[in-house]
C-alpha cells in the first residue's frame, strides 16, 4: 500500500497536467534511488547488528575462558605447593628414621707407668648403631607406604604406635596414616588421623605439617574458610617451621585468586 502511494501521487500530478514526462521521469527515478538507498542502509544495519552479537558473544567467551584460566593457575599452585610438602615430609621422616642416637665416648685405657712411652694406639672406629625392633617395624611399614600399598602400610603404623605408644617416631606414623587417607581422596578421614597428630605430640615437628595437611583436606573438601584458618594457624603457632612458609604461600595463592 505504502509503495503505490507515490505512483498514485505521480498519476494524480500527470492528470491535472501540472508536470512534463520529464519531470515524470526524473521523480520516479529519484523515488527508485531513495528505496535503493533504504535498503541499503536497511541491509548495513543488518549486517552490523550481527557483526555486534557474534562480537559480543566472543568476548564472553574469552571472559569465560579467562576465568578458567586464572582457576587453573590457581590450582596448580596450591598442587605445587601440595606436592612440595610431600616430598619435604617424606625427606624429613626418613632424616629421622636414619639418624643415629648419640653414642657414649670410648673409655681410655689409664697410660702405663713405664719409661717408655707406648705407641699410640689407632682412634677407635666410630659405633654403628642398628635400628632397634622398633626402627625396624617403623621403616617397614614406611617402605609399604612408598610402595603405595597403603592399606597394609596404615595397619602396620597402627600396630607400630600400639607397641610403641612413646617412642620418637610415634607422631610420624600417625602422620603417615593421615597422609595415607589424604592420597587416598578420603579427607574427612584423613582430617580425623592429622588431628590426632595434634593430639599426640602438639610440639613435635610433625604437628606444623599434619596441621598444614588439616588445610588442604579442607581445601579439597570446599572448605576454604576452615583451610585458611588451618593455614594461619601453622603461621602463628609454627612461624620458624617450612610448613610456615608453605602455609604462607598457601595463603598468598589464594589471596590472588579472589576477584
Amino acid at each position: 500500500m505504502n509503495r503505490a502511494l507515490p505512483a498514485l501521487a505521480l498519476a494524480a500530478f500527470v492528470a491535472t497536467g501540472c508536470a512534463s514526462r520529464g519531470d515524470v521521469r526524473r521523480m520516479q527515478d529519484d523515488v527508485a534511488a531513495l528505496r535503493a538507498s533504504v535498503t541499503d542502509l536497511r541491509h548495513a544495519h543488518e549486517l552490523s547488528t550481527r557483526e555486534l552479537v557474534r562480537m559480543a558473544g566472543e568476548l564472553r567467551a574469552l571472559d569465560a575462558r579467562n576465568a578458567e584460566l586464572q582457576a587453573a593457575l590457581g590450582e596448580h599452585a596450591a598442587e605445587t605447593a601440595r606436592l612440595r610438602a610431600r616430598l619435604d615430609t617424606a625427606e624429613q621422616d626418613l632424616r629421622e628414621a636414619k639418624a643415629p642416637r648419640a653414642s657414649q665416648p670410648p673409655v681410655t685405657a689409664p697410660v702405663p707407668s713405664a719409661a717408655a712411652p707406648a705407641p699410640a694406639a689407632p682412634p677407635p672406629r666410630p659405633e654403628t648403631r642398628r635400628p632397634d625392633e622398633a626402627e625396624q617395624a617403623y621403616n617397614a611399614a614406611l617402605t609399604l607406604f612408598r610402595a603405595r600399598e597403603h592399606g597394609q602400610a596404615v595397619l602396620d603404623l597402627l600396630d607400630f604406635i600400639a607397641k610403641y605408644p612413646t617412642h620418637r617416631l610415634a607422631p610420624s606414623a600417625q602422620y603417615w596414616i593421615g597422609e595415607a587417607y589424604y592420597l587416598q581422596r578420603d579427607y574427612r578421614q584423613a582430617l580425623l588421623e592429622f588431628q590426632r597428630v595434634l593430639e599426640m605430640a602438639p610440639t613435635s615437628p610433625k604437628a606444623a605439617d599434619a596441621l598444614l595437611r588439616i588445610g588442604l583436606s579442607y581445601t579439597n573438601l570446599r572448605d576454604d574458610t576452615r583451610a585458611l584458618q588451618a593455614w594461619q594457624r601453622v603461621v602463628r603457632e609454627y612461624p620458624a617451621t617450612e610448613s610456615a612458609g608453605r602455609a604462607r604461600a598457601l595463603l598468598r595463592a589464594h589471596a590472588a585468586r579472589r576477584p
